[in-house]
């Protein structure tokens, strides 16, 4: 393996879901509830919520580098991710993600190609890839 070149961790407290969540630095330091809809409070953050904003993140820098390393001038990006928690049949848990990239300033042929690129480059998609499904949307604004 290689050396890395980021390394950071978390701790997970208290009541799992319904705990308290805290980066090595303290920059993270959050409670977590349950969502409403799985009977939560749902006045705080959720795994899920943390897992899409870390994906959305890294996906659209994946996409900028992309752009970036091919000379391409985006007039505007961003990046939505979904994520979805489904109970299987055999009550096991799993997710799902569905990015939603928009671009300006590039024809759908060349968003799409970028998004491609990304997608192969993201550390998140080169995670979950084969682990979880991830739908891909690309529009051009």
């Amino acid at each position: 393996m290689s050396n890395a070149l980021y390394t950071t961790s978390a701790l997970s407290t208290g009541d799992a879901r319904n705990g308290h969540v805290r980066s090595e630095d303290g920059l993270l330091d959050l409670d977590l509830v349950h969502p409403k809809s799985l009977g939560g409070a749902g006045d705080k953050t959720n795994p899920e919520q943390l897992f899409a904003a870390g994906y959305a993140a890294c996906f659209h820098s994946a996409l900028k580098h992309i752009a970036r390393s091919r000379k391409i001038t985006l007039a505007h990006s961003e990046v939505e991710n979904q994520v979805s928690l489904h109970q299987a049949e055999d009550k096991s848990f799993f997710l799902s993600a569905a990015l939603t990239v928009r671009l300006g300033g590039v024809d759908q042929a060349t968003a799409e190609e970028l998004a491609r690129q990304a997608h192969q480059t993201c550390p998140y998609s080169n995670a979950v890839r084969g682990n979880i499904d991830v739908a891909l949307n690309v529009t051009v604004e």
